[in-house]
């Protein structure tokens, strides 16, 4: 179920909403989150019905492994603190097994064997798995609960408690990657299971302003970004040039969308859930982008693989050698493609040549001062600009598509592909100028098709340089007015369902 849907919007978030506050209204606190836990998982069968036994299976089997620590936890009580380690590190073991088994399997199975054939010129079959929705992003927030788990740093909960952390659906299929601690005293705290106004107010406003980014932005830029990577080789630098430029802003409001609106729903259950971006593209270094973006996978990271390493604590050849496996491994959850590869080794190293501080602009936070610093502004461009080139990689489809738009970008051709290229979008607000112009003026269509899509880069690149949605939302006055504008958005992004498609992060 998409959250730019009629049904998802008139149907089933009202149901869901009215049945938890209701419950909880009447001191049914067990009965809300299990309503809610079926809800969610209603909302992720809406998808594929077959993949709802892999995650109950994950689930069952992760609370299981928490259920089994703390019985042999229990056991060992009197014992010495010596003889509970190889509980915990039994319990870690298991849990990194599973979770990274399932994840290799339904993920990387085929791309496994298609390398192993390739390589060793054998004719393995492949299973064609079928990828379940979002099972980079629950694996991931189960695994973080395991491994706190034998850290001792997360208690056992009660099953329902943990099925409703899980699944709660706004952050269930494309993030952000929650921590236990973040969401499961919220589900316990009884303030929390009234509606609060402030809070469902402010949770409607980000949902709109996310919802607008997908469906009025992304969506549209999309159009001309599907046709370009379809058609790598009949592109010129220029078509190239623009495309790579579409594709980057719409990747940014796809995937931001789609945390504003995870965020926005959570207020309106009276639930924080964490920032996942903040002005990624405002950034004057990668490091610095790279903690804007994706801010809770990058968390996950930095926790479970980056400090467990070493961190910084071991010498500088180790902390760099960290930071890049922390952008290769995060290239490789991804995706099951070379491409997602050279993306995150590409990433990887322009954060380690950010961490040598040899030339750059100085971070906002004063910890890196490069030897030779560039002003911010430059350093701003440089950033935006390498992001749009590693995006080539990200995505094309292969390495051969990602090398042809490379070589296109840098052949310095125009061809006049670029008409053909915008010809490819369609925007319904446009509809009656573009028709216009189809009767009295055909020979000037493709200049008009140009116009309006330069226009869709230019507020695109406006709205990148304002205010982020989350700040706009929680400090915007409550008033009138502001319902208003709200509401003709709202509105004005319902009617334009027609051009639905799922979000670009719910193919990893």
């Amino acid at each position: 179920m998409l959250f730019n849907s009629y049904l998802f919007i008139f149907i089933f978030l009202p149901l869901a909403l009215f049945g938890y506050f209701g419950l909880n209204r009447f001191r049914k606190y067990r009965g809300a989150k299990l309503f809610l836990s079926l809800m969610s998982l209603w909302f992720y069968a809406y998808f594929n019905p077959v993949y709802l036994w892999i995650i109950l299976c994950s689930i069952l089997l992760n609370y299981g492994i928490s259920f089994l620590t703390e019985r042999a936890s229990e056991r060992s009580s009197s014992a010495e603190s010596g003889q509970k380690k190889p509980v915990s590190r039994l319990a870690l073991a298991a849990g990194l097994i599973f979770n990274l088994g399932l994840f290799f399997y339904f993920k990387y199975f085929d791309f496994f064997i298609e390398n192993v054939n390739a390589l060793f010129r054998q004719d393995f079959a492949l299973r064609h798995i079928l990828l379940p929705l979002g099972i980079s992003f629950f694996t991931f927030q189960q695994l973080s609960f395991v491994i706190d788990r034998a850290r001792g740093q997360a208690e056992h909960c009660p099953f329902i408690d943990y099925l409703t952390f899980v699944t709660f659906f706004p952050q269930l299929v494309a993030g952000p990657i929650v921590l236990h601690s973040e969401l499961l005293p919220q589900f316990r705290d009884i303030e929390r299971k009234k509606i609060d106004p402030e809070s469902f107010s402010r949770g409607i406003i980000l949902f709109t302003l996310g919802l607008g980014k997908k469906v009025l932005l992304a969506d549209v830029l999309a159009q001309v970004v599907n046709y370009g990577f379809s058609n790598a080789l009949l592109l010129d630098s220029v078509s190239t040039l623009l495309m790579m430029l579409a594709y980057t802003f719409q990747i940014y409001f796809d995937f931001s969308g789609y945390s504003d609106m995870a965020i926005g729903l959570g207020l309106l259950f009276h639930i924080d859930l964490p920032v996942n971006f903040d002005s990624p593209y405002k950034a004057c270094t990668v490091r610095d982008l790279w903690q804007r973006w994706h801010i809770t996978l990058s968390r996950f990271f930095v926790r479970y693989v980056y400090i467990p390493l070493g961190g910084s604590k071991k010498g500088r050849a180790r902390t760099l050698f960290n930071i890049f496996l922390v952008f290769f491994l995060s290239g490789i959850w991804h995706g099951a493609n070379w491409t997602y590869i050279a993306w995150g080794t590409m990433q990887g190293l322009l954060v380690v040549w950010d961490n040598l501080g040899l030339v750059g602009a100085e971070s906002e936070d004063g910890k890196i001062r490069p030897k030779l610093c560039i002003p911010r502004p430059l350093g701003r461009f440089l950033t935006f600009s390498f992001f749009n080139l590693s995006l080539l990689f990200f995505g094309s489809d292969s390495l051969k598509t990602a090398f042809t738009l490379f070589k296109n970008l840098f052949s310095f051709t125009v061809t006049g592909h670029l008409y053909k290229m915008v010809d490819k979008l369609s925007v319904p607000e446009f509809y009656p100028l573009t028709k216009l112009f189809d009767l009295k003026l055909p020979q000037y269509g493709n200049y008009l098709n140009l116009g309006i899509f330069l226009l869709v880069l230019l507020i695109s690149a406006l709205l990148i340089r304002g205010k982020n949605a989350r700040t706009i939302a929680l400090n915007a006055k409550l008033s009138g007015k502001t319902v208003l504008w709200a509401a003709v958005l709202f509105v004005w992004c319902v009617i334009s369902f027609e051009q639905v498609s799922t979000f670009i992060y719910f193919n990893f």
